[in-house]
């Protein structure tokens, strides 16, 4: 019987890692749309793009990633989840983008990083 709690358990354990990594996959995107269509294209806006995608996957690798290579304790890693979700609606509000669809965006995407952390500890 311990069998099969084990694996709801382990399988909604996966679903929530995995609606966390669309939500993260999803702020990467927003930041680097709006890192490109922020300034001018040919020379500033490419490397304002390329230099914040480079920055936000640099900040995922290090701390959110499922095998992070800097270590933080579960504060540490909410912030700096937190930090790359308000980057998110952030670059969705500068970009036009209708306030309630960065709010909910916020609010579900820190909801399911919480969950999900709690679960994982």
């Amino acid at each position: 019987m311990t069998s099969t709690s084990d694996h709801r358990t382990s399988s909604s354990a996966t679903i929530l890692q995995l609606a966390r990594s669309v939500c993260h996959l999803i702020a990467v995107v927003a930041v680097t749309i709006w890192g490109f269509l922020a300034w001018p294209l040919p020379f500033p806006g490419i490397l304002t793009g390329v230099g914040l995608l480079a920055l936000s996957v640099l900040l995922w690798a290090l701390f959110l990633s499922p095998r992070p290579v800097l270590r933080v304790d579960r504060f540490g890693q909410a912030l700096f989840e937190l930090l790359l979700i308000a980057g998110a609606v952030g670059a969705l509000l500068a970009l036009g983008v209708f306030w309630v669809i960065p709010a909910a965006f916020g609010v579900i995407a820190a909801a399911i990083g919480f969950i999900a952390s709690s679960r994982v500890r």
